[in-house]
């Protein structure tokens, strides 16, 4: 097993969504590795919890990994949390991602869990992607 390429993926995720088109015009550039203190935005996106096991073969070292990302927001009711959701599933299903080390090999949707919040006043969508990497 290698744990090498975590830091890699996780760099090339938030890329990914720090660059795309759709998703900032929904949040502008407001995702975050570590959620700032203070006055957060009404939505923003969080990159979260992370699994990883091993996946070597006789080619090499490999990885497959769970990844957490989740949207938070304080409109009322689903729907902008679900467009901003939907522009991530968009921007990182089956994604070719450029890794700093390694390789990626897929890049998948695997579940979501939408949630009232914050007294029932906010909403949390944490979504769950898992990828395959392998060692170069």
């Amino acid at each position: 097993m290698s744990y090498a390429m975590s830091g890699a993926l996780q760099a090339a995720i938030y890329e990914a969504l720090i660059n795309d088109a759709t998703l900032g015009g929904l949040i502008g550039r407001d995702v975050y590795d570590a959620v700032p203190s203070g006055d957060l935005p009404e939505t923003y996106v969080s990159l979260g919890r992370e699994q990883a096991r091993d996946a070597s073969d006789q080619t090499g070292n490999g990885a497959l990994h769970t990844v957490e990302i989740s949207v938070f927001t304080k409109q009322p009711g689903f729907t902008g949390a679900k467009a901003v959701a939907t522009a991530i599933s968009d921007a990182l299903q089956d994604a070719d991602l450029a890794l700093s080390r390694g390789r990626l090999v897929f890049l998948r949707f695997q579940r979501a869990e939408a949630r009232r919040i914050d007294s029932n006043a906010g909403r949390e969508i944490r979504m769950r992607f898992r990828a395959r990497v392998e060692d170069e």
